[in-house]
């Protein structure tokens, strides 16, 4: 049976094409995403060394063989910025990985523990809720002290109890279903049901969820680093901590600062627009 494209109205066509044809914010998106993620993944193939130290050519401009120019010991600081990719997404990534473990473990457990778990699970939660996320992350590294992990361990303090709210209440949810219901009744043991009927109905929402947190624990990783708190050796080269250590320079060299924050502010807005994207999906409209 053929259709007759005559027949579409614009507004058809439209929407047919909206959904074949990305957003020109997702598509760019998309490519900045690449880029970060070869970045990430093999610095090597796209930048030098980011510890060749050379003192006759410190602190200059950009242009010329130092793209982004040099910093006070004559190091590249396009180098340093591509090979600092790696250690900034490996808090954000990896911080996030671990609260959405933690979140769902820590949802699971409310809302199909009972009543009272679910009162002591949540108020737990809003403990946790009510400090701000920076600052949350700020005293369990301060309690724990400065390093990668710790600092990973303490952006998945702050995240974790987002998940653990957004896993609650879809737990809730799904568990009004009737054959949920009827699963629990015939005394099948609740983790069976949360694996073969629950998880499935909360992947989705859950998924949106940790690619908006991304770019959350990515800032929150490099103010830590900012603040010294972030790897405990000074010559790894990270967002934050290259911020940080060019306070000293502006003056002299202000592009020090502009380019790791640069950085910092297009990998938070990529995942964004693609957060963003995922949630219209998961709504069933088209992203704006």
């Amino acid at each position: 049976m053929s259709t007759d494209i005559t027949a579409a109205t614009p507004e058809t066509l439209a929407r047919t094409t909206s959904r074949r044809i990305p957003p020109i914010g997702t598509a760019v998106a998309g490519v900045v995403l690449a880029a970060i993620a070869l970045a990430a993944l093999a610095p090597g193939l796209i930048a030098g060394s980011p510890d060749a130290i050379d003192p006759a050519v410190a602190l200059r401009p950009p242009g010329g063989a130092h793209l982004f120019g040099t910093d006070w010991l004559g190091r590249d600081v396009y180098a340093r910025v591509v090979h600092g990719t790696r250690a900034s997404l490996l808090v954000g990534i990896g911080s996030t990985a671990l609260a959405c473990v933690v979140g769902t473990l820590w949802g699971l457990a409310a809302g199909l523990g009972g009543r009272i778990a679910d009162q002591v699970a949540m108020r737990a939660a809003d403990i946790f809720l009510s400090f701000p996320a920076i600052l949350m992350a700020l005293l369990v590294v301060a309690i724990l002290g400065p390093g990668t992990g710790n600092v990973t361990i303490a952006v998945t303090v702050a995240l974790a109890p987002g998940f653990a709210r957004m896993v609650r209440i879809r737990t809730l949810l799904v568990r009004q279903f009737a054959y949920v219901r009827a699963a629990l009744d015939l005394g099948i043991a609740p983790w069976r049901v949360a694996v073969r009927h629950i998880a499935p109905n909360v992947l989705l929402p859950l998924g949106v969820l940790i690619v908006i947190n991304i770019g959350t624990a990515i800032i929150i990783g490099a103010s830590l680093s900012f603040l010294g708190l972030g790897s405990a050796e000074a010559s790894v080269p990270e967002w934050g901590s290259m911020l940080a250590q060019s306070r000293n320079y502006l003056s002299a060299a202000w592009t020090l600062a502009l380019f790791p924050g640069l950085a910092v502010t297009l990998t938070v807005l990529t995942v964004s627009v693609l957060g963003r994207t995922l949630r219209a999906a998961a709504e069933g409209r088209s992203p704006q």
